[in-house]
């Protein structure tokens, strides 16, 4: 094979791979499956912040020992509610809107937390919770 032809059809297998990405991208953007934003949750506060349009959610997950006594504040429980949720520990709450919620979390593990934005209200809303353990 000549220079020339290796040469475009390393061009060409870049631009396909530099696409596939940009694609996967994006779908997880528009609602696709994306990975969860791991966060840190300890004995001091951690802050998550973002912006979600009505029925979006977003999901962390986080690390926590048994017995960890975990507390959620919600400053728009109004506008926003959310769940904590994992299988291999069989902890599942409801979505909830009060605005702090206190759980103990049985066994070590990883923790999902959900956040989502409640129909009605402004179309989007930007919303901020706080997570500590005790």
């Amino acid at each position: 094979m000549s220079a020339s032809i290796t040469s475009k059809l390393l061009l060409l297998a870049l631009v396909a791979f530099a696409f596939g990405v940009s694609a996967q991208s994006a779908s997880a953007q528009r609602g696709g499956k994306a990975e969860p934003n791991r966060i840190t949750v300890g004995s001091r506060e951690t802050v998550v912040r973002g912006r979600l349009a009505n029925g979006q959610e977003m999901e962390y997950v986080f690390t926590a020992k048994a017995g960890s006594v975990i507390t959620i504040k919600n400053s728009r429980p109004s506008a926003f509610d959310f769940r904590v949720f994992s299988e291999e520990a069989d902890v599942e709450t409801e979505f909830e809107s009060s605005p702090t919620l206190t759980l103990t979390l049985p066994q070590d593990g990883d923790y999902f937390f959900f956040v989502r934005k409640k129909a009605g209200g402004p179309r989007t809303a930007n919303f901020s919770l706080t997570l500590k353990i005790d």
